[in-house]
C-alpha cells in the first residue's frame, strides 16, 4: 500500500491537535536533563523541540522527508533524520523511546517493536500514545460504505493498525518490554475549519483510503461519508473525529 503523503503546512495549520494532545504525553515522559531520548513519528519537530526544552538530547525520526525537512527548518539546532519505524537503528542506545500519534500507522508493528527494544537501554522506557481498537470508527465505517456504493469495492483500513491494550502488551512482551500501564479511552477531537473540517482530516490522514479514485467519484464519497456520520460527528458547526487512543508506559527489562 502506498506510502501516506504529507501537507506540512496544513498539517502545522489546521491539523496542530496532533502535537497540541501530545504535550501531556511530554509530561508524561518527564524528560530529564542529559538524557538520551528519540521521538518516534516526530513530523514537523514540535515535540521533539518540547522534550529539548526540557534539558534532554533528544532526536527525532520520521519516515517522511518533507517533516524531517519543515523539522529541521524550525528547530536548526536539533537533531533529525529520515528513517523507517520498521527499520532503524542507532549507534548508542536511548534511555526513552517517545511516540506520539504514529505507531497506528505502523502495518507490521512486530518490526517496530523489535527497533524499539533494540534502541533501548535496560530499564529505558518507551512513553506513547496511538489510536487503539475502535479508533475512528464511525469515519472508517462511513467511508468503506461510501466507496462500496459508489465503486463496489470494499476498502481495507487506510494502512491503519489499531490494536487492544493486550495485544499491544502482549506483543511488547514477547520482546522484553513490560507495560506498566496503558489506558484505552475516548477522546473526541475538534476538527479546524468548520464545515470543511471532516474532508480536511480525510484528506491529511486517509488519502489511502481514496487511492486509486477518480477525483469526481472521491468527491462524491466525501459527500457521502459527511452525510453518513453528520448527527454523530458534527456539532456547533464543528466537526468531531471519533477518536480512541492507547496511552502506555513500558520499561525494557534487564
Amino acid at each position: 500500500m502506498p506510502e501516506n503523503t504529507w501537507d506540512t503546512e496544513l498539517y502545522d495549520q489546521k491539523h496542530a491537535f496532533v502535537f497540541e494532545f501530545g504535550k501531556g504525553l511530554v509530561t508524561l515522559l518527564d524528560p530529564q536533563p542529559g538524557e538520551r531520548i528519540l521521538d518516534i513519528g516526530c513530523g514537523t519537530g514540535h515535540l521533539t523541540g518540547e522534550i529539548a526544552a526540557r534539558g534532554a538530547h533528544a532526536i527525532g525520526i520520521d519516515s517522511s522527508p518533507d517533516m524531517i525537512e519543515a523539522a529541521r527548518e524550525a528547530y536548526p539546532r536539533l537533531k533529525f533524520q529520515v528513517e523507517d519505524a520498521q527499520n532503524f537503528a542507532f549507534p548508542e542506545q536511548f534511555d526513552a523511546i517517545f511516540s506520539n500519534a504514529t505507531l497506528h500507522w505502523i502495518n507490521e508493528p512486530e518490526k517496530a517493536v523489535q527497533c524499539i527494544a533494540a534502541a533501548l537501554k535496560p530499564g529505558g522506557r518507551l512513553v506513547a500514545e496511538f489510536g487503539g481498537y475502535g479508533n475512528v470508527a464511525t469515519i472508517l465505517t462511513a467511508t468503506q460504505e461510501a466507496i462500496e456504493e459508489l465503486e463496489g469495492d470494499w476498502v481495507e483500513s487506510g494502512g491503519w493498525y489499531f490494536p487492544s491494550i493486550g495485544g499491544y502488551a502482549s506483543l511488547l512482551e514477547k520482546h522484553g518490554l513490560e507495560t506498566r500501564s496503558a489506558l484505552l479511552y475516548d477522546r473526541p477531537t475538534r476538527l479546524e475549519d468548520g464545515k470543511r473540517g471532516l474532508r480536511n482530516w480525510l484528506n491529511m490522514f486517509g488519502e489511502r483510503l481514496f487511492e486509486g479514485l477518480e477525483s469526481d467519484i472521491k468527491e462524491r464519497a466525501l459527500a457521502q461519508v459527511e452525510e453518513r456520520t453528520r448527527s454523530k460527528l458534527f456539532k456547533d458547526g464543528y466537526w468531531f473525529a471519533d477518536y480512541r487512543r492507547i496511552r502506555l508506559v513500558a520499561y525494557k527489562l534487564g
